[in-house]
């Protein structure tokens, strides 16, 4: 127990100690690989709770842990103030190799925990994968496979650098600002920061001493990086599509570059400079953004098919969206949602002529059938995952959210599967969360349609898979509406699901089992149907595990007659948590005995 008690502080001293904040070249990797260590307190709090076999505490799982977390916090104070100008030539080659050896270290060593072994709750066990996941993909961006190589000890690199941390430890930011939020400041900064793990290519690659010299006409004026969807302003200058828009959206009326005043918001597609840009990737190997190019959309099999004639018609679209006719914005509105609703390519094709910052302008009009049609829109578009990004950089959550509280009942409807389409990215369950969308969401799942319950429902249950949404929810009255959906038979499943992914929250947990609960999961796992005895039994479980009162509360209740039921005749599922729940009833028996 002592073990987990020290890797419990090591990552506690590595993310408690926000204040002075990172800086120097490497700042954006010390606050992802701070940001992911810190996600792990929740699994060793679980662990020091465990009452199982201690034997299991003092594996090599855990000393190897310990050495992996222990040159992750050497090499934040390492890399944390960084300056190439004044450290030792190849000084900042050897920090990025060990980010690369750290991050593998911690991957390989999350990988040998034994976690049935523990118990650990399902909820825990998908944020650990989370972050296992986020360390893949950045050791293979920081470089290919390690060899034996990676395990030299950090020693080496503290060696030729010039620390001046004798007297402190760095202390360390958990949010980073990076992106467009160096450009202006706004609500939507907090997208740029939470999307860690998808840096673009370009910026990895330029870490490599190889990689080739991005010509400067190729770079966003705003980002400073690999333009992808180069459009010309009022001034004559050319900037990525997403980082301009968002400049103008935060009310600026002049050009970051020049300084003078745009005459209009159009942005005109720098479709020669895509071309260029395009075919030097092609030549530097590269990842393209995107299937389409120069006007032409890559099929299936490779080939690529004019569609300059469609772009067209879609750019006279989405001005049409702008007329000063009422008909006429919703004629275009109209066959806009029509295409965004009938085939990908359409959905690439409409990203890509601008329709996304357009539309989500929409959503704030005061015409219904406007906004209606606009969040569908913005929903169909939101089904290709490469548009989420967009959708959220052009800040339409608030919209969404607005629309949520005051929509007609179908726009409400298509505001919370929205919101549902971009939670399914992790970072965004934060900023939605953050957004007011929770409150809006509860009342819709206990005042909606049928349609709306349900769209509600899984917006909800998605939001709710990130730890920190689960108290917005509890406090949004989200258990007395799960209670009442119980004695709904068409919203049985729906309510159970949610409340599993809650229970292991402990203000939820107190919630629901004050809310008498439990009477109605004993209930639902003797006389429900398979599905609704097996979703019941994994909410008891959660409800039970760790806690005294409640294990005796469903032993005085009779739960033990249709848990043997479940636990001999039930899925597979519900048999595994049906014994679990009955092995804790027999343990804590014992021990009263």
């Amino acid at each position: 127990m002592d073990g987990i008690r020290l890797l419990l502080q090591v990552v506690r001293d590595i993310g408690g100690n926000s204040g002075a904040g990172f800086s120097g070249e490497f700042k954006k990797d010390c606050i992802d690989l701070s940001r992911r260590v810190v996600l792990l307190s929740h699994l060793f709090e679980e662990i020091m709770e465990f009452k199982g076999d201690v034997k299991l505490m003092n594996l090599s799982w855990s000393s190897e842990l310990m050495v992996a977390l222990q040159d992750a916090k050497k090499l934040l104070v390492v890399s944390a103030s960084f300056d190439h100008k004044i450290s030792p030539d190849g000084a900042a080659k050897k920090i990025l190799f060990q980010f690369q050896s750290v991050t593998w270290k911690l991957e390989q060593a999350l990988a040998n925990i034994p976690y049935d072994h523990f118990d650990i709750s399902e909820e825990v066990k998908e944020q650990v994968d989370l972050v296992r996941d986020q360390m893949r993909r950045a050791r293979e961006r920081y470089g290919k496979p390690l060899n034996s190589a990676a395990d030299k000890d950090l020693h080496i690199v503290e060696t030729t650098i010039n620390i001046n941390h004798q007297d402190s430890e760095t202390k360390i930011e958990t949010a980073s600002k990076e992106g467009f939020s160096k450009v202006c400041n706004h609500n939507e900064a907090v997208y740029s920061s939470s999307k860690s793990c998808e840096t673009s290519s370009l910026v990895d690659e330029s870490k490599k001493s190889d990689a080739p010299t991005i010509p400067v006409d190729f770079l966003c004026p705003i980002s400073l990086e690999l333009m992808r969807d180069p459009v010309i302003v009022s001034t004559g200058q050319t900037y990525e599509r997403s980082y301009i828009q968002k400049w103008i959206d935060c009310g600026n009326t002049t050009c970051p570059k020049t300084q003078q005043k745009l005459q209009n918001s159009i942005l005109t597609p720098n479709y020669v400079l895509r071309s260029l840009i395009a075919q030097w990737c092609v030549a530097h190997n590269i990842a393209q953004a995107n299937s389409l190019t120069n006007r032409r959309l890559k099929g299936h099999d490779g080939s690529f098919v004019d569609i300059s004639k469609d772009i067209e018609a879609i750019e006279v679209l989405i001005r049409n969206l702008s007329s000063v006719s009422i008909q006429e914005r919703r004629s275009a509105l109209t066959k806009i949602r029509s295409l965004s609703k009938s085939s990908t390519d359409n959905r690439i094709l409409l990203a890509e002529a601008g329709a996304i910052p357009v539309l989500v302008r929409l959503l704030t009009s005061e015409d219904n059938f406007t906004q209606e049609n606009a969040v569908t829109s913005i929903l169909n578009l939101s089904i290709y995952e490469n548009n989420k990004e967009l959708i959220m950089l052009a800040n339409a959550v608030p919209s969404v959210v607005q629309l949520l509280r005051t929509g007609t009942m179908e726009t409400r409807e298509n505001a919370a599967a929205t919101l549902f389409s971009l939670s399914l990215a992790n970072e965004n369950k934060i900023i939605i969360g953050a957004s007011g969308a929770i409150p809006e969401l509860v009342n819709l799942l206990g005042n909606g349609s049928n349609r709306g319950k349900k769209d509600a429902a899984t917006a909800l249950f998605n939001l709710c898979v990130y730890q920190g949404n689960k108290g917005r929810a509890v406090r949004a009255g989200i258990i007395p509406v799960l209670l009442k959906m119980l004695s709904d038979s068409s919203m049985i499943d729906e309510s159970l699901t949610i409340l599993s992914v809650l229970a292991s929250h402990q203000e939820a947990k107190t919630a629901i089992v004050k809310a008498s609960t439990i009477p109605v999961l004993i209930d639902l796992a003797r006389t429900g149907l398979p599905r609704s005895k097996e979703n019941a039994t994994s909410v008891l479980l959660s409800l039970c595990k760790r806690d005294k009162d409640n294990l005796d509360c469903i032993s005085r209740l009779g739960a033990v007659i249709p848990l043997t039921e479940l636990a001999n005749n039930g899925s597979e599922r519900a048999k595994r948590k049906a014994k679990s729940l009955l092995e804790h009833l027999q343990r804590s028996q014992q021990v009263q005995h």
